[in-house]
C-alpha cells in the first residue's frame, strides 16, 4: 500500500482504567490495543470511535475529547497509519468480545498497568502512552 490511512482508537475510561483488547487476526495479533479501526469516508473520528466500540465490545460510548494522534508507519507489513485517539465516556453496557476473529480477550487497565506491559502493546497504543496522551483529562 502506498497511501497513509487514518485509524481511530477509542480511549474508553471507567474510573482510572482504560478498556483494551488483545488483538487477533490482523496486524499486531497478540498485542493489547484499543477498540477502534479505520475511519470511513464521511465519518468523523468521534463517529468512528463510537461505531467501532459498539461493534467490537457492545459498549455504548459518548466521545468527550480529541486526545491527539500518533504517526504509525508499519513498513514490515507495507502500511502506514495516522491514528487519532478519542476519549470516550461509557454510557451503557458491559464489555463483551463481539468480534472473536478480531480480539481474544479484554481488560480494564490503568496507564501504569499499560506501562508495565509496554512490550505487549499494539504500536499505536504504545506510542499514545509514550506521548502522554492517556494522561490528558477525558
Amino acid at each position: 500500500m502506498t497511501r497513509v490511512q487514518v485509524g481511530v482508537g477509542a480511549v474508553v475510561r471507567d474510573g482510572g482504567r482504560i478498556l483494551v483488547l488483545r488483538r487477533a487476526g490482523a496486524h499486531g495479533a497478540g498485542t493489547w490495543g484499543l477498540p477502534g479501526g479505520h475511519q470511513e469516508f464521511g465519518e468523523s473520528p468521534e463517529g468512528t470511535a463510537v461505531r467501532e466500540t459498539l461493534e467490537e465490545t457492545g459498549l455504548v460510548v459518548r466521545p468527550t475529547v480529541r486526545l491527539g494522534f500518533t504517526d504509525d508507519p508499519m513498513p514490515e507489513i507495507g502500511r502506514h497509519y495516522v491514528t487519532l485517539f478519542i476519549g470516550c465516556a461509557r454510557l451503557d453496557g458491559e464489555p463483551q468480545l463481539r468480534e472473536p476473529e478480531k480480539a481474544t480477550a479484554l481488560a480494564w487497565l490503568t496507564p501504569d498497568e499499560l506501562r508495565a506491559r509496554r512490550t505487549q502493546l499494539f504500536d499505536p497504543l504504545g506510542r499514545c502512552l509514550d506521548a502522554g496522551l492517556l494522561e490528558k483529562p477525558a
